[in-house]
């Protein structure tokens, strides 16, 4: 499937996610005289989004990378603070939530792991590079792998020759 919009990536809409339960569990009294741990969990953990969002947006594959992996540094920014937090017994209670929310954030950074790998070895410069030259030249590359499957399905006898 082919995204036009960052907002439909299963993996910006996982860090939404992310986000809005971070932003539940920071506003639990747990965190009350917390403020800048508090903070700096809900700046990092939007911050995932934010920056998938960006890259998708700036219209070069390089672009893209770079945001990609910002973003998966946040996601671990994210999941080093909650490792943090099962730790203060301030938070014991707390427990489960945390134990999902690191879940949460580990899986927003192994799709943007793969997302990026898949990238990393990509022919395509991005959307700000498309001409209408290179449209054709990948319509006819495309049009020519076509045939030369159909050739070699026809070859091995799996399909009948069009005539």
């Amino acid at each position: 499937m082919k995204y036009e919009r960052f907002e439909q990536l299963p993996v910006w809409q996982a860090a939404i996610e992310l986000a809005r339960r971070v932003y539940a569990l920071a506003g639990k009294r747990e965190f009350r005289g917390q403020r800048s741990l508090r903070d700096q969990i809900e700046r990092a953990a939007v911050s995932v989004s934010n920056n998938v969002a960006e890259g998708f947006e700036r219209g070069t594959t390089q672009e893209l990378l770079t945001f990609l992996y910002i973003a998966r540094g946040s996601a671990g920014e994210v999941r080093s603070m909650l490792c943090l937090l099962e730790t203060l017994p301030e938070f014991e209670n707390l427990k489960f939530e945390i134990s999902d929310l690191k879940s949460r954030a580990e899986s927003v950074s192994r799709q943007l792991r793969g997302w990026a790998d898949s990238l990393q070895n990509s022919k395509i410069a991005g959307q700000r590079y498309l001409t209408e030259k290179t449209r054709r030249t990948e319509k006819f590359r495309k049009e020519r792998e076509q045939f030369f499957e159909e050739l070699d399905q026809i070859r091995r006898g799996h399909l009948k020759p069009k005539i």
